[in-house]
Order: structure tokens, then C-alpha cells, then sequence
């Protein structure tokens, strides 16, 4: 820990005021940001943890900064983690590294029953439909967009009460064993689903295990997703703005009961959509 610590000051003389993280430990399933201040004779051009590389981006309302989001998996054990930025000073390539420390979440266990068909299917061509969704979904996860569809603070698609939060060990009617991957609210069969923030419709489909879907990309590579809804207010393509109505909930796909399964990706990975747009309004707008 000690070490840890010393590591972390001596990043932070090295970097004076010009970089800015805004946690530099945190939880498996949650996302960092990294703010750079823009410097004479200096290009930040990508950051990288593990094998993964993180694109940097301007930032949306600041024009003299730029920022990366790093977002942790849900798998990711408790370690210290290397982050290498790179940048070019003079036209010269150079790194520097930041260290992170993932902890546990410490997220709760719960149980649920669900349709069997829904836990386990045999069908091949219901393996077949799950497995080209689950393709279709992660190309559009893996695409990142340059430019930033957002001006503002994120919003919750609804005002309802929370019914299940993210990353909590899930037992399927006692055999399998996942995680929730997003946030539940109640509501009935019907109720308006709203826009967390402006963005591009990229997919609007009844799947398999999300039931109704619709996913919003917000550009540099934040999408929100919207699960198990009965009717859909709009359609691919479609450039929505904040607030909007998109569609309404239901009990579709793999539920227990009518509500809504509000989720965020960020890079590709799945994280806490809550803290994820609490990050972004409380550090970007």
C-alpha cells in the first residue's frame, strides 16, 4: 500500500497540474476519467491498461482540454493497474505511467426465476439468434465516434424507484450463475422511457434475453441501452435529443416482471450506468 502511495505522489510531481484523474482507485465495474490540460509542444494521443487501448478525446464544453474514460470490467480482481499515457513532446514520442488500484465491489448475491426457456435454451436456432445479437451488439460497442453527441448533464430515462442495481451476483433459478449488468426501475407495462442524452439511434430490435432494445450512442464511445420494452418511439439512424421519448416498458425478453433494464457501455465494457453519467455530469458538464 505503501508503495502504492508513493507511486501516486511521485505521478503526480511529474505531471504537475496538467493531468487530472478523478479516482485513482475504484471498483471492479465502475469508470475513471482522466482530464488533460492542453500544453504548449504536447499531443496527448492514447491511453492504455492491459491490452486495451483507450482513445483520448476533446472534451465537449472545454476547448482547452481533452479526457479519457477508463472503464473497469466487472472481472477484474482486486490489483494495482499500469495506465501508460502516451503523447508526443516536440514531435517526440514519449509515456508516462499512472498507476490504478481496482477493488472489490463487494456486490450483493440475489435470486431470481425466470422463464425456463429463457435460462438455458437447447433450441439450435435459439443459439443461433442469441449468438448473431450478441455479435451485432459488441461491433456496435466496439465502434467509437469522434465526435460527442452531448452539450449537458445526463439524465435517468425515468423517475421510479430503483428496483435492482448494478452488479449484483445473479442465480438464475438456482442453476446459472451471471451479474446484473445495468440498473432495474419499476414500471408497469407502458410507462414513457426518455432519452438519458442526446444521441444517434444504433439499434432498435426485439432480442432474445433484452426483449425490446434500444441503444443510443453519445459519441466517443458511451452508448446507453434500454432493455424489455413493449413499443418502440423511434428507429435507426434516428438523432435524438435528451428527454425525448423513445419508446415504452414492458416485460419482454428475460424478466420477472414488467420493468425497466437501463445500462451503459463505455469502450466496449459493460459498466454502472448510475456512476457512470454521475462521473460525466460531475466532472465533464
Amino acid at each position: 500500500m505503501k508503495f502504492f502511495i508513493a507511486l501516486a505522489t511521485i505521478i503526480s510531481t511529474i505531471f504537475a497540474f496538467n493531468i487530472d484523474i478523478s479516482d485513482s482507485t475504484i471498483a471492479n465495474g465502475k469508470t475513471t476519467i482522466i482530464e488533460f490540460e492542453k500544453e504548449q509542444n504536447i499531443e496527448y494521443k492514447k491511453v492504455v491498461l492491459g491490452k486495451k487501448i483507450h482513445k483520448i478525446y476533446q472534451h465537449p464544453l472545454d476547448s482547452k482540454k481533452s479526457y479519457v474514460l477508463i472503464p473497469v470490467s466487472y472481472y477484474e480482481k482486486p490489483s494495482d493497474k499500469k495506465v501508460e499515457v502516451f503523447y508526443t513532446e516536440k514531435g517526440k514520442q514519449k509515456s508516462k505511467i499512472i498507476f490504478l488500484r481496482v477493488e472489490d465491489g463487494k456486490y450483493k448475491k440475489e435470486k431470481i426465476q425466470v422463464q425456463k426457456s429463457k435460462v438455458n435454451p437447447k433450441s439450435k436456432e435459439v443459439k443461433k439468434r442469441i449468438a448473431k445479437e450478441y455479435a451485432e451488439a459488441m461491433k456496435i460497442y466496439s465502434t467509437s465516434t469522434s465526435k460527442s453527441q452531448v452539450s449537458s448533464k445526463f439524465i435517468a430515462p425515468m423517475d421510479s424507484k430503483i428496483t435492482s442495481s448494478f452488479g449484483k451476483a445473479r442465480v438464475y433459478n438456482n442453476t446459472l450463475n451471471g451479474y446484473h449488468s445495468g440498473t432495474d426501475y419499476r414500471a408497469k407495462i407502458g410507462t414513457s422511457i426518455h432519452a438519458s442524452n442526446d444521441g444517434v439511434v444504433v439499434l432498435v430490435k426485439d432480442r432474445f434475453y433484452s426483449g425490446g432494445t434500444v441503444i443510443l450512442d453519445h459519441g466517443h464511445g458511451i452508448y446507453t441501452c434500454y432493455y424489455h420494452m413493449s413499443d418502440f418511439s423511434v428507429k435507426n439512424g434516428q438523432k435524438i435529443k435528451k428527454a425525448d421519448i423513445i419508446g415504452l416498458s414492458g416485460d419482454s425478453g428475460r424478466v420477472t416482471g414488467p420493468h425497466l433494464h437501463f445500462s451503459a457501455r463505455v469502450g466496449g465494457e459493460q459498466v454502472d450506468p448510475l456512476q457512470l453519467i454521475e462521473l460525466l455530469n460531475r466532472k465533464l458538464f
